[in-house]
Formats: C-alpha cells, structure tokens, sequence
C-alpha cells in the first residue's frame, strides 16, 4: 500500500511497500513558483543524501532545487518533463512527478509530515 509525505519545504513522497519512492513538488510549490520551463532531473543510478539536491526547477519567476526528504538511489526519471515541464504545473501529484527511487533507509518516511500535518503547515504560512 502506498503512501504519500510531504516536507516543509514543498516536495511530495509517494512510498511504496517494497522499498521505493516517487518524489515531485506539491501544488502549493509549483503554485508559488508559477510556470515551470525547465526541469533538470538527476541520472538514473544517482545516489541521493537525505537534505541534498535531488533536482533543479526553473520558472518564470525563479530557479530552485528540490531537497532530498529521504536518501536513496535514482531508478527511473519523468523523462517526459524535458519536453514539457508545465505537467508539474497541471497535474503536480500525478502526471508531473518527478523520479522513482529505491528508498537507502525506509524509516526516514516516517519522519515526514502527512496530509493532515502538511495542510495545517501550509495553512500557517497564509496567516
């Protein structure tokens, strides 16, 4: 069964039982970011550290990168971002995740926020 995490600072986490990831931006990210223009992804393979880099976003407004909420190893890309990275924009949980990955130490999803958590956190921020 899968489950999805979120960070304060905006990425997603979709955990699998087995072990993987899917990680993307959330809605209130890519909101705050406006459209995106280019996604710079991380090869498949790539090592990830948990608070590293693990992509590089860039919008009309802004450059930033995506913070790590987990470590773990790079196994599949959205290659289909290069082309059109606006999917982030339209579809942020679904259609524009970002990679897959084998998850280094599962239990650090633990440490992350859920839905309820990550609602009253953003909520926060708008006060």
């Amino acid at each position: 069964m899968s489950q999805i995490k979120f960070t304060k600072t905006h990425e997603w986490l979709r955990a699998e039982g087995d072990g993987t990831a899917t990680i993307g931006i959330t809605d209130y990210a890519q909101n705050a970011l406006g459209d995106l223009v280019f996604i710079g992804l991380p090869a498949v393979g790539t090592e990830l550290a948990q608070g590293g880099e693990g992509a590089i976003i860039e919008s009309v407004k802004a450059a930033d990168e995506i913070h790590m909420p987990v470590a773990g190893t790079v196994t599949e890309i959205n290659s289909s971002l290069s082309e059109d990275p606006a999917q982030v924009n339209n579809d942020p949980l679904g259609k524009g995740w970002f990679f897959k990955m084998t998850l280094a130490d599962p239990s650090q999803v633990d440490a992350l926020l859920d839905q309820a958590a990550y609602d009253q956190f953003i909520a926060s921020l708008d006060e």
